[in-house]
């Protein structure tokens, strides 16, 4: 089993910074990518920011010199630094892994797996 968990959200001013923490755990082979995703109410889910197996990161236009995206392989974590916070930026931030597993000895298995969800409110 695989399991996304994140971590950080909240709520702040304008302006205001928050580092959101996703740290993906059980038996992981390999992690070839993780996202940030997010949803505001009435609105689809959108991408934030992305990172490959090889530190690639790809930006929304819209965060863009705003939030940094950054990995920690051995810890099998990213983190979501987000500064100069807008209220147009609150939504629920979902973090989303894909890899392999051991689903037991010998065998591999690929993960797609998403967490629940962290709020980030930001108010005007």
């Amino acid at each position: 089993q695989v399991q996304v968990v994140e971590s950080g959200g909240g709520l702040v001013q304008a302006g205001g910074s928050l580092r959101l923490s996703c740290t993906v755990s059980g038996s992981i082979r390999t992690i070839n990518g993780m996202d940030w995703y997010r949803q505001a109410p009435g609105k689809e889910r959108e991408l934030v920011a992305s990172s490959t197996a090889d530190d690639v990161t790809n930006y929304a236009e819209s965060v863009k010199g705003r939030f940094a995206m950054s990995r920690d392989n051995a810890k099998n974590t990213v983190y979501l630094q987000m500064n100069g916070l807008k209220p147009e930026d609150t939504a629920v931030y979902y973090c989303h892994a894909r890899g392999w597993y051991d689903s037991r000895p010998g065998y591999q298995r690929n993960f797609d797996s998403w967490g629940s969800g962290t709020q980030v409110s930001v108010s005007s």
